[in-house]
């Protein structure tokens, strides 16, 4: 489907204007224009624009011909692009550099092994409430899997604000030509005083392509089962009964 979002695209291309504009003035109040800072601030801005989508170049040209109206929403955005700026360097992400580089385009120079974003919940087998403050690892072979960037963690800790819930995103695998089958061989692992320790084996099929590297997608998810834990000698009693 054809859909476009040009509210999106007013927020990003004003999100560049403006951070290319502070480092053009020497940036007088010294923020951050990491990469990371700049992808912060655009999410902190999209969720607050409401989204205005088409369907058809007619759909495009009635959005350009409405001149004062766009006018209006880019006000808003710059605004909006400010506060989140300001909000995001208070309350800057412990995980990435800020080393203040800009951001720069990844180009794709070789076919890759693009796995998807690995997800999905744990549970205690006694009482059925989420796992809060265990780590879980993923492994591939036997090795600990890289993540795509400082955002991901691998072991990922269970946290209370999304209880239960894990997510895990793969850095891609280079490849020597396209259309290259490959098993990889996963395990999810947990080991925990409180419960017995948990290795969960699965397998992913990838196909080589050429992709980009850093593009995040929703339907790009593999969704694992649901998986329990159990105290030490819980898991044995309840084969007996």
């Amino acid at each position: 489907m054809d859909i476009h979002n040009t509210s999106e695209e007013i927020v990003f291309n004003m999100a560049d204007q403006i951070f290319g504009e502070i480092r053009k003035s020497s940036n007088p109040d010294n923020y951050c224009l990491c990469e990371q800072c700049l992808v912060d601030t655009i999410c902190y801005t999209l969720n607050r624009v409401e989204p205005h989508y088409i369907v058809s170049n007619r759909g495009l040209t009635r959005v350009q011909q409405n001149g004062i109206k766009r006018q209006q929403t880019e006000a808003d955005v710059t605004t909006l692009i400010y506060k989140g700026l300001r909000l995001v360097n208070h309350n800057m992400r412990p995980t990435a550099p800020h080393d203040g580089s800009a951001f720069q385009e990844r180009k794709i120079k070789q076919p890759l092994f693009d796995i998807p974003t690995i997800s999905g919940r744990i549970f205690d087998g006694i009482s059925f409430e989420p796992i809060i403050g265990t780590d879980i690892s993923l492994l591939c072979d036997g090795e600990m899997v890289q993540m795509r960037n400082n955002n991901w963690q691998n072991p990922y800790k269970m946290i209370p604000s999304t209880p239960g819930a894990y997510s895990f995103w793969p850095a891609p695998v280079p490849a020597d030509v396209t259309d290259l089958e490959r098993v990889f061989h996963f395990t999810l692992k947990i080991n925990s005083p409180d419960y017995e320790i948990l290795n969960h084996f699965f397998s992913i099929i990838i196909v080589s392509k050429f992709h980009n590297p850093n593009s995040y997608a929703l339907n790009r998810t593999y969704k694992l089962p649901d998986l329990y834990l159990f105290p030490p000698g819980e898991a044995e009693q309840n084969e007996d009964i």
